[in-house]
């Protein structure tokens, strides 16, 4: 065992694809069923809380969508895409070019260079140069010149072959109006793609991003809801936690495996979601492989080590986002029964009261935690109901607190 050398197989990360996908079965079932669509009456959007795999489980959709006949195109949607109509245009005219520079749309003649040298004839494609072209040379507003290069573009795709194209775009809820500026490049992505579909085009919208996002689609314009299809990730039930955790071991045929009281203690500690379980497995699997290239029995899980670089390493930053006031009201928060599931501004006032010598009225309540999901730490539901947005911030929190 001296020499024992193995390349850990969990792999935790933004978006990192795991070794072995658990439990997504129904998600992607839901996906294939959108891809049957001819006319596109739903477009889909995918929604959970960070960790629980949204960004691998798009990734997982692109060979779908390949296989099933169609062209994929997307990309990340930074906030600065959101800045203006103009910046959101160029973002799909810079992604739809990757796959429409290989559609030929006619020859025109390149000049030889040399005395007598007959122009030679070169293929025209719809690349980039082209797409601008066709929105710069189209008259009236921002959507009127994207509707009609999607337009140009179907008109030169060959049916039969290409089902169609799929918009695929990661963190959608980056995207926003901002009528103070008079700009309005989340209006103008719904809109466009509601009018190309009414006319049978084929081009299929996929959002991702936080449970935010449907919210935001209707309020920018109400008919998003009958628009979309939302699929909503949860984190895994036990079986596919199970299946999360011992899987890759078995996969990469790994030395080191992890006995069944083991399984349980990580399957409980990680809760089912997708990123922890890649973390704490991560992190387990080296200091076993370590005892083992050393000769050493292996020890027991060191959970609270393991959970304290957890808490440096995703929870942290998130943490210095509040102010004191704010992370006062967050540690009411986890002190509710439901802190893990939906909470009303009344619980959290009520709470508070009996928790603290000046507790928070229903209004202050509220303010805050409107800031606290501008920072990406609470989020609120179509409902009125208030849920933190990070998966096990309430067990972080409680932790600081006992610290």
């Amino acid at each position: 065992m001296a020499n024992l050398k193995f390349e850990n197989p969990f792999r935790p990360g933004a978006g990192q694809m795991p070794p072995h996908l658990a439990g997504r079965e129904d998600e992607r079932g839901e996906f294939i069923r959108l891809l049957e669509q001819k006319i596109i009456l739903q477009n889909a959007i995918l929604t959970g809380l960070r960790g629980v795999g949204k960004t691998v489980l798009l990734e997982t959709f692109k060979p779908l969508a390949i296989e099933a006949g169609w062209l994929w195109v997307g990309n990340d949607l930074s906030e600065s895409t959101s800045v203006t109509e103009e910046a959101l245009a160029t973002r799909i005219l810079t992604d739809l070019a990757v796959v429409t520079s290989q559609i030929v749309i006619g020859l025109e003649e390149k000049r030889r260079i040399g005395i007598g040298a007959a122009p030679e004839p070169v293929m025209k494609t719809l690349d980039f140069a082209a797409l601008a072209a066709i929105y710069q040379g189209t008259p009236g507003l921002v959507t009127d010149k994207l509707k009609a290069v999607l337009e140009q573009v179907w008109l030169h795709m060959k049916p039969p072959e290409k089902r169609g194209i799929i918009f695929a775009y990661d963190e959608a809820q980056n995207l926003a109006d901002h009528a103070e500026k008079d700009q309005y490049p989340l209006s103008i992505l719904l809109e466009v793609f509601m009018s190309i579909q009414r006319k049978e085009i084929p081009f299929m919208l996929v959002l991702t991003g936080l449970p935010t996002l449907l919210t935001k689609l209707v309020e920018a314009r109400t008919y998003a809801e009958r628009m979309f299809h939302q699929i909503v990730l949860h984190r895994l039930d036990d079986r596919a936690t199970r299946d999360a955790i011992v899987t890759p071991i078995k996969k990469a045929n790994c030395p080191v495996s992890f006995a069944e009281p083991t399984v349980d203690l990580l399957a409980k500690t990680t809760r089912g979601y997708p990123y922890f379980i890649q973390f704490v497995c991560r992190e387990v699997f080296d200091v076993w492989i370590q005892k083992a290239a050393e000769g050493q029995k292996l020890a027991p899980v060191p959970v609270e080590e393991i959970m304290r670089k957890l808490d440096m390493d995703f929870f942290a930053g998130r943490w210095q986002r509040a102010t004191d006031r704010q992370r006062e009201l967050l540690r009411v928060i986890s002190t509710l029964p439901n802190s893990d599931g939906e909470f009303t501004v009344q619980e959290v006032s009520e709470a508070s009261h009996n928790l603290l010598d000046k507790g928070f009225s229903p209004s202050h309540v509220s303010q805050m935690l409107a800031k606290l999901s501008e920072a990406g730490l609470v989020y609120k539901n179509r409902w009125g109901k208030y849920s933190l947005a990070v998966p096990l911030l309430g067990d972080f929190i409680r932790r600081q607190s006992k610290g």
